[in-house]
């Protein structure tokens, strides 16, 4: 009898299983890839995530510091820059390997290449059946993230405007062209998919290269990566891989009597940006110390709430905040993102509040006082009515 079954083993379940194993918790994480595996990502690690873990990364995970942000809408672009790093980037393949074995080093047992098909909850265990056994757990920890089913045994199925899809792909070139091109900078393009954006992340060797939008929306994805690529002077010619992204994760439920779900599974998912990994290895950290005070410490099953209030308390307001800005930035596209580029200090302040200070709730008070409340009509119309077509004009009215 296991005191903690963790199902994936990704950013989330992976923090997870070394925070169970530093806590004593009897643990067992299964994986259905062997590792390392390749995983579809745009591969942005933001200073908050790096702030979550309790080791250091060695220099061999980290590909690109950036410092700089450029954000493209139609025929116009702004930059921000700041100092201090603003994200890393990262190849999901060695990074999510190196979280596991973090976690392994704690003493927890981990199987891979094993698919977890069903967890049955009892009066006081979990049966989890796999393809190769069937194991029993006090507790069990969903971390599959957000293309598994096991997560709707807790949960609701969304709807098709509660999360994004998005595409990715992978294009090879010589790193001092990468250099040159995007010097310690992230490329951002509004105005390619309803609902999101498109992305140029100069990796080590290579660019990753994406669009994502509300899958609502997103009617013929492949050809809008595909334009994208072209209008960007980028071969299409390369493996296109697409994932999930599910948006707005404070308000689902996230735990039954012993199950919890954690990361994309979850849905902790930054809503405009799409960030997700330090909100996995956050999530997977608290629901792992939830366990372990309900186990060490006998308490009720009624206490695993617990893990749903830190959740709140810790990404609450944040994910909040993400939703609210999504819904502003994406209702009048042409019109706020227009705002944004001619603005720089809309992106400035930006950087400041939300991806350093990490305060979605100032900024949008701020963003909303002193451009979108305070702009006058005639600039709207205007901002409307240029570089639109009829049709786009309408909508936006």
């Amino acid at each position: 009898m296991y005191d903690l079954i963790i199902v994936g083993g990704g950013p989330s379940g992976a923090s997870a299983g070394r925070t169970a194993g530093k806590r004593g918790l009897l643990t067992l994480l299964i994986e259905k890839e062997h590792f390392p595996r390749y995983k579809p990502c745009g591969g942005a690690l933001s200073s908050y995530g790096l702030s979550c873990l309790d080791f250091k990364l060695p220099e061999q995970v980290i590909e690109r510091n950036i410092s700089k942000v450029r954000v493209h809408f139609r025929d116009r672009f702004v930059e921000g820059v700041k100092e201090s790093d603003l994200a890393l980037l990262i190849s999901r393949k060695v990074f999510d390997n190196f979280l596991l074995e973090k976690a392994r080093e704690t003493g927890i047992e981990v199987h891979t290449g094993e698919k977890v098909l069903d967890c049955i909850e009892k009066d006081d265990h979990v049966e989890v059946r796999t393809t190769d056994n069937t194991y029993l757990g006090r507790f069990v920890l969903i971390a599959e993230g957000s293309g598994g089913t096991l997560k709707y045994k807790v949960r609701l199925r969304d709807k098709r405007t509660d999360y994004g899809l998005a595409l990715t792909s992978e294009i090879p070139a010589e790193d001092e062209a990468i250099r040159t091109r995007l010097p310690e900078t992230i490329d951002i393009h509004f105005g390619i998919a309803q609902g999101g954006y498109g992305w140029i992340f100069p990796h080590s060797g290579y660019y990753s290269v994406g669009i994502v939008g509300t899958a609502q929306y997103l009617k013929h994805p492949k050809k809008v990566l595909l334009d994208f690529l072209q209008e960007n002077n980028l071969p299409g010619n390369f493996p296109i891989h697409s994932h999930i992204i599910p948006k707005g994760g404070i308000k689902r439920k996230i735990v039954s009597s012993r199950l919890l779900l954690s990361g994309d599974a979850a849905g902790f998912v930054d809503a405009f940006t799409g960030e997700g990994i330090a909100y996995a290895i956050r999530s997977g950290q608290l629901a792992a110390e939830a366990v372990a005070n309900l186990v060490m410490y006998s308490q009720k099953l009624s206490s695993l709430k617990a893990y749903e209030s830190s959740c709140r308390k810790e990404l609450g307001n944040y994910l909040a905040g993400s939703l609210k800005m999504e819904k502003i930035m994406h209702r009048f596209p042409g019109v706020s993102f227009k705002l944004a580029v001619n603005n720089s200090e809309i992106l400035d302040k930006y950087l400041d509040e939300v991806v350093i200070g990490r305060n979605y709730k100032d900024y949008i008070r701020w963003l909303l006082l002193n451009f979108c409340l305070a702009e006058p009509v005639s600039r709207i119309k205007s901002l409307t009515l240029e570089g639109s077509d009829k049709s786009d004009t309408r909508k936006e009215k």
